[in-house]
């Protein structure tokens, strides 16, 4: 663990590593920086959610999505998260500051790795190496867009307010 102070306030980052073992060798190896946050965001939010705008994006490979409550509740239910900044709206623009739910950061990442599933088919994922930028909000207008590179793809998510709200590097074999 080490504490910082940033730009939104004091941070506290955690990296958290486990490791997936079968037969006595490892299968699996996932390492996570987590970034806790004291007090309210003093980030900049959208006032207003915009529904209507489409995505910045001209990436070869694409997948739209418009997230709903519905979809967040029934994400945290499956990933057993109960964060309230995903189901209850008032908590999100009144604790929180948010102008509505936020989208989990799992579920834009699952979105981004959805794009080798159907366009590299036969490929599999080797490993991910992806990072969260800035929120994504409920009803926005979401893109996961990608772009082959090497033996693998840069992928993102778009929104009308930026190209790139998450980032990830996926190889695949």
């Amino acid at each position: 663990m080490t504490s910082k102070r940033g730009r939104t306030g004091e941070l506290l980052f955690v990296t958290e590593r486990r490791e997936f073992r079968q037969g006595g060798r490892t299968r699996l190896v996932e390492e996570q920086d987590i970034v806790y946050r004291s007090g309210r965001s003093t980030a900049q939010h959208p006032d207003k959610i915009d529904e209507s705008a489409p995505p910045r994006t001209d990436s070869p490979w694409q997948l739209p999505l418009r997230p709903d409550p519905a979809l967040l509740f029934r994400f945290s239910a499956l990933t057993a998260n109960a964060h309230r900044i995903h189901y209850d709206a008032p908590y999100c623009r009144n604790d929180e500051g948010y102008p509505g739910l936020v989208v989990h950061g799992p579920l834009l990442v699952l979105l981004m790795l959805e794009l080798p599933r159907r366009h590299a088919s036969g490929r599999q994922a080797r490993s991910l190496s992806y990072r969260l930028r800035r929120p994504v909000f409920a009803g926005e207008r979401i893109s996961a867009c990608g772009t082959p590179a090497g033996r693998g793809a840069q992928l993102s998510i778009a929104t009308h307010r930026e190209a790139q709200h998450a980032t990830a590097e996926v190889s695949l074999g």
